[in-house]
């Protein structure tokens, strides 16, 4: 799997096309990569400094501000009270992915796709080697039925588990459109409730 900021920047693209605009960042203000429609040099190292706060009520981007919705250690959403979009952002240890969403994007989606651009970005290892066979010399070690699992795929469900266990990630939306009253959300995520008990069997 390739970590080379660019690449992956162009697929997290392709996989949202309501994000126009993306940047890989390193450290507080050291940017690795970023697409050509979007200069953030001069607002980085503020956005950087507001995230780590993790109180600011609002970023500036290009002299647009974005009041900020979610400010967590790993994940920041902000977006334009006059519709001038959303900016999201990722991180982990090593990088920050930041991106511009455009204004009728999904910014739940949005989420999802960014952190797990950052993930694949990560440049540390498995502690444990995916090919490696585990049991004792001479033992007789079993497959599991069905065969490996994609680690990418087991990235992406391990990506909705942590968002999940998060009080302002899933829990955190759905608290919010519960509130707002909203019929249509409630109802797919009744639907989507439904579908994954009958795949438990719950």
């Amino acid at each position: 799997m390739t970590t080379d900021p660019a690449t992956i920047i162009y697929n997290l693209l392709q996989k949202d096309p309501s994000i126009i605009a993306a940047a890989v960042i390193q450290g507080r203000d050291n940017i690795l990569y970023t697409t050509d429609n979007w200069d953030i040099s001069s607002d980085v190292g503020k956005v950087t400094s507001s995230w780590n706060s993790m109180n600011a009520q609002f970023i500036m981007i290009s002299n647009v501000k974005y009041s900020v919705l979610q400010c967590t250690s790993e994940r920041l959403v902000a977006t334009s009270l006059r519709g001038e979009g959303h900016i999201i952002g990722a991180k982990d240890e090593e990088h920050k992915v930041l991106v511009y969403l455009e204004p009728d994007g999904e910014p739940m989606g949005a989420t999802m796709d960014t952190a797990r651009a950052v993930s694949d970005l990560s440049s540390k290892q498995s502690y444990v080697d995916p090919n490696t066979q585990l049991g004792t010399a001479g033992g007789n070690v079993q497959a599991h039925v069905g065969g490996s699992i994609d680690t990418q795929l087991k990235g992406e469900v391990q990506s909705f588990l942590d968002w999940i266990k998060d009080g302002e990630g899933l829990t955190g939306y759905i608290n919010y459109y519960l509130q707002q009253n909203n019929t249509s959300i409630i109802s797919e995520l009744s639907k989507i409730y439904s579908e994954l008990r009958q795949i438990f069997g719950v």
